[in-house]
């Protein structure tokens, strides 16, 4: 990328073990800091890395705490408080079947604390992710195998707030799922094949809308745009990004096929939406800019006149090595964009200035 953190490169954070799990730490809006979860074979290695940029000294610097119980592959962060995440995890004593639990980080470097084992044995061993609800700290929802179970976190002992079930033939099963921020409802999307669906989880297993047959292969990542309602983003492994509005399922607004290979993240900007991250397993991280779908757009009253002349590739990190898993826009800076590929390497670079100066004036 031209114009990055550091004269024309990249930050470099490296774990030593393997690692496809990332997030930014939500609820910190001071500091760039970043959630990293590693997947070693042997169990006690395991860690969660706290990754938090030094302003001062350009650095990364660290806080590294033992996970014990597995191999991660998925972790989430709380948005209202910065101690609390929860991991999906492995476990090889259990021939590794999939738990999950919430943690409380402590202070210093050591152990995860442990507050939730979820008791999701009886849903599947298949734990996908368990994420925090945007608003309410007492819910959280976790995708197990073809069910979606929707947890009360708030007293001293986690309790089933509603599930719901994905039927089909040939068992299907979810690829994974989250919160819809736009909506104040109960609205939990998954996704499942090449099939997205949103779930309202005050009527059980009512399903809201749904996005079916959207890819030709498997639907890897999906996200919401912050600033626009019904608008979302989808991926997979046909190496297709597409962009929707919900209320009109049948076609995208714009689909792109940038990558070469599978894309496994996509990740709007919080702030400036007509920003958007993707990773794939083709090594590349992109940051693409989609201006005629923005809300900038729709505040300039000029989208009809905003032709996708205007959608490009801003930025390109070629720098990693591997298979790019995650991207993740910091919470404190919204010019930042972190990637992690499975060789444990996380890359922090910035949106180019020229290209923030467009944005801004």
């Amino acid at each position: 990328m031209s114009n990055n953190i550091m004269s024309n490169n990249p930050l470099i954070y490296g774990v030593e073990f393997q690692a496809r799990s990332l997030c930014s730490l939500h609820a910190e809006s001071d500091q760039d800091c970043f959630l990293i979860g590693t997947q070693s074979l042997i169990t006690s290695n395991n860690q969660v890395h706290l990754v938090k940029l030094q302003e001062e000294t350009n650095t990364l610097c660290p806080q590294i705490y033992e996970h014990s119980c597995g191999e991660i592959w998925s972790l989430a962060s709380s948005p209202t408080d910065k101690c609390l995440i929860t991991t999906c995890y492995a476990s090889i004593e259990r021939d590794c079947e999939k738990f999950t639990a919430l943690w409380r980080l402590p202070e210093n470097d050591g152990h995860l604390e442990n507050v939730i084992t979820f008791p999701t044995e009886k849903y599947g061993t298949d734990v996908k992710v368990t994420t925090f609800h945007p608003t309410n700290d007492a819910y959280m929802c976790s995708v197990i195998d073809n069910n979606i179970v929707m947890w009360d976190v708030g007293e001293s002992e986690v309790k089933i707030v509603c599930t719901a079930v994905l039927d089909g033939k040939g068992q299907p099963r979810f690829t994974t799922g989250k919160w819809n921020p736009q909506s104040a409802n109960l609205q939990f999307v998954t996704a499942d094949d090449c099939n997205i669906k949103a779930w309202d989880l005050r009527t059980q297993t009512k399903i809201a809308w749904s996005l079916d047959g959207v890819h030709t292969q498997i639907i890897r990542d999906f996200d919401f745009n912050p600033n626009r309602q019904y608008y979302m983003a989808t991926c997979g492994d046909d190496g297709y990004s597409k962009f929707w509005d919900i209320r009109n399922p049948r076609q995208p607004l714009i689909s792109r096929a940038d990558h070469s290979h599978w894309i496994w993240s996509l990740r709007y900007n919080p702030v400036h939406d007509e920003l958007i991250g993707t990773a794939s397993s083709d090594g590349q991280v992109l940051i693409t800019c989609l201006t005629g779908i923005s809300s900038s757009a729709v505040e300039n009253e000029d989208i009809k006149t905003k032709s996708s002349i205007e959608d490009k590739i801003i930025a390109t990190c070629d720098q990693h090595e591997d298979s790019v898993y995650c991207v993740e826009w910091s919470s404190a800076d919204s010019w930042i964009l972190a990637s992690l590929s499975y060789d444990g390497r996380l890359l922090l670079n910035k949106v180019p200035k020229d290209e923030q100066l467009r944005i801004l004036l």
